[in-house]
């Protein structure tokens, strides 16, 4: 079954706010805990196929949380988390650069996405690549869309 980007991101996020609601509900049946001194950090990444970030086929998403601590279903949370820091949240700064990579001109779009929030703000990023090779070209190595 083919979904869009945006069906999968409103069923995670729904599932994320259902999850909310039942860890609210639990928390005020508790005796009250301090506020988190975190701003929130929760993402969900995507790679998907096509040329549209709307429209295109997802074939990956995973969910990425930095604060307080890194989890989520990311492969590499830590590392995610650091290179996202290093770049203050800023995700054209981990695809920006030119690659050594020679790659063949193929179009194959692959669109990566993030989706969230960063820091307590709002976070939506879009970018869109030739093929696969020059994806992996353009991230260098990083461990944010390694998944």
């Amino acid at each position: 079954m083919r979904r869009n980007l945006h069906t999968t991101f409103a069923t995670l996020t729904a599932g994320a706010l259902l999850l909310g609601g039942l860890a609210t509900a639990s928390a005020q049946a508790a005796p009250a805990e301090a506020d988190s001194l975190y701003a929130p950090s929760a993402l969900v990444l995507g790679v998907a196929r096509g040329e549209d970030p709307l429209t295109a086929t997802v074939e990956r998403a995973v969910t990425l949380s930095c604060a307080p601590t890194a989890e989520g279903t990311h492969p590499a949370p830590a590392a995610a988390c650091k290179e996202l820091a290093e770049v203050q949240g800023k995700f054209s700064e981990l695809a920006a650069g030119p690659s050594n990579r020679t790659c063949t001109r193929q179009w194959d779009p692959i669109v990566v996405t993030a989706h969230g929030v960063w820091q307590g703000k709002a976070v939506q990023f879009s970018t869109t690549y030739g093929n696969a090779c020059e994806m992996a070209g353009s991230m260098g190595g990083n461990a944010v869309f390694a998944f």
